[in-house]
């Protein structure tokens, strides 16, 4: 009998690695959400070896919304269900309690706490994540506060989040520092980069601001931004008023991995002004340290893979003279991205920002 049946909302395409391995390894089964409203690229369902199902999503007053039959899978031969922890998803608060009835284990694998919960959305949270028989995390942080809220420690595990950890162990075999930058810029001045989608909660717009008073005190950068949306023409614009044209280069998006490990592994640094999300592991899966806010409760989870002052730093969140202070110091202390700093990159990715570590988690966890 097949153990695990999971029902997540969507099936990003960043998450293929983990979930071919998961259905290697733990024999998994998978039901996605065809929701409409992730602007992410899809996983191409080919590469699973059993028949995946996608299922409706059906949206009520844009608040919350039901998987059009996920709650009959409970009436198929599993006995362990994993659901992408949403309380948003009616279907979920069926399955959790519709599990207990027919004896299922029902696990989350979830954001959990932030820190900026209402004290109704904490007793809603509170009675949702008790329900399940266990809740795989994406960080120490929502851990910890969930602890602090009275969720059984026992049933939480820490399982974070990856990329294609095998693919990017491919493409740094290949890389060396070139002068892919000072071919483009004309100068050999330091190289700060951002990747991802080109949104306003980056808040891309506070580097910009913070690279002109560094230029105006005579610290002068060069910008990478790789990606694209709905922010570049805004973006373009502060670029030219400032005069800084010739220091920002808009990459635009990059799909291909070798292009993409070599513009992070020769930048000197990964700035997020915004939550940092996989922008962090995606830059230190090639060596490079990344700076971003140190307001954690409005961070995505991956901020904990930057260990301060040792893979990156924390600036007060929304504060330019602390974001340039942050920028200033860490590049007098670290003038050249050496070979142990760039090791120290690769450390926290190969230990635990994989897929092996996550199905590992899951392995100890579900018994299996």
């Amino acid at each position: 009998m097949t153990k695990i049946c999971c029902i997540f909302n969507y099936a990003p395409h960043y998450r293929s690695a983990v979930y071919k391995m998961m259905e290697n390894v733990l024999s998994c089964h998978f039901y996605f959400g065809n929701n409409v409203r992730a602007n992410i690229r899809k996983i191409d369902y080919p590469i699973f070896n059993h028949e995946v199902k996608e299922l409706e999503s059906i949206w009520f007053f844009n608040r919350v919304y039901w998987i059009a039959g996920s709650a009959g899978l409970l009436f198929k031969p599993y006995n362990t269900y994993l659901l992408t922890g949403e309380i948003h998803c009616l279907t979920n608060w069926m399955i959790l309690a519709l599990g207990r009835i027919f004896g299922k284990k029902i696990f989350l694998w979830s954001h959990g706490w932030y820190g900026k919960e209402t004290l109704t959305q904490s007793f809603i949270k509170k009675i949702f994540f008790s329900m399940a028989e266990g809740t795989f995390l994406y960080g120490q942080h929502a851990r910890q506060l969930m602890i602090q809220n009275g969720i059984n420690e026992k049933r939480l595990h820490v399982i974070y989040n990856s990329l294609d950890y095998e693919n990017t162990q491919l493409v740094r075999k290949h890389l060396i520092r070139n002068a892919i930058y000072s071919e483009k810029f004309s100068n050999s001045y330091p190289v700060l980069i951002f990747i991802g989608r080109l949104a306003p909660v980056k808040k891309l717009d506070l580097l910009i601001h913070g690279l002109h008073k560094m230029a105006e005190n005579g610290k002068q950068l060069n910008l990478v931004i790789v990606g694209d949306g709905n922010e570049k023409e805004r973006l373009e614009l502060i670029v030219s008023q400032y005069g800084l044209t010739q220091n920002v280069w808009f990459f635009g998006p990059s799909y291909d991995e070798q292009k993409t490990g070599e513009l992070i592994y020769n930048a000197d640094l990964c700035v997020s002004p915004g939550n940092i999300g996989l922008t962090g592991i995606h830059s230190l899966s090639y060596g490079t340290p990344v700076i971003t806010h140190n307001n954690f409760a409005k961070q995505m989870p991956e901020f904990e893979a930057i260990e301060n002052g040792v893979t990156g730093a924390f600036f007060v969140d929304e504060d330019l003279g602390s974001l340039q202070n942050i920028i200033e110091n860490w590049l007098m202390e670290h003038p050249q991205k050496d070979e142990q700093l760039i090791k120290a990159c690769y450390k926290r990715i190969d230990d635990f920002y994989n897929p092996a570590y996550q199905v590992q988690v899951l392995k100890n966890a579900l018994g299996i």
